[in-house]
């Protein structure tokens, strides 16, 4: 089991979408830095999503997470027979929801723990004249 806890993993895929986004301001897809660069941030997603707890991206339905971990394992096995037009596609249409839906967990998950934290220490809002 790994140590990297979800909102770690949560983070890793917002760089790597920021990654991949910095990387096509340089050039496209037809240079292959461009190309090794993005697939190798692609790859990083997936891993990322493969390490999520299913109940946490259950919570997000709309996202195809079992396409983002797929996509990984393609990506890492057959990078001889990557096609440009797949990962252009999965550029344009996979990422902005898969990015809209990270943020939202990275939200829930940033409530949770300030909500955790509350209810641990009640103590804390009474110091702040917060329960007069």
């Amino acid at each position: 089991m790994s140590s990297r806890h979800d909102e770690e993993r949560l983070a890793d895929i917002v760089d790597a979408v920021t990654a991949i986004r910095s990387h096509l301001t340089r050039g496209d897809l037809s240079d292959g830095l461009i190309f090794d660069a993005v697939r190798l941030r692609l790859n990083e997603i997936g891993e990322a999503v493969k390490l999520l707890d299913p109940e946490l991206v259950a919570s997000e339905p709309d996202v195809r997470w079992s396409d983002a971990a797929s996509t990984r394992d393609w990506l890492a096995h057959h990078y001889f027979d990557t096609s440009r037009a797949i990962v252009e596609a999965t550029i344009a249409e996979d990422l902005p929801p898969l990015e809209a839906a990270v943020l939202q967990l990275e939200a829930r998950l940033e409530r949770s723990r300030k909500l955790n934290r509350n209810l641990q220490n009640p103590q804390k809002d009474i110091d702040l004249g917060l329960g007069r």
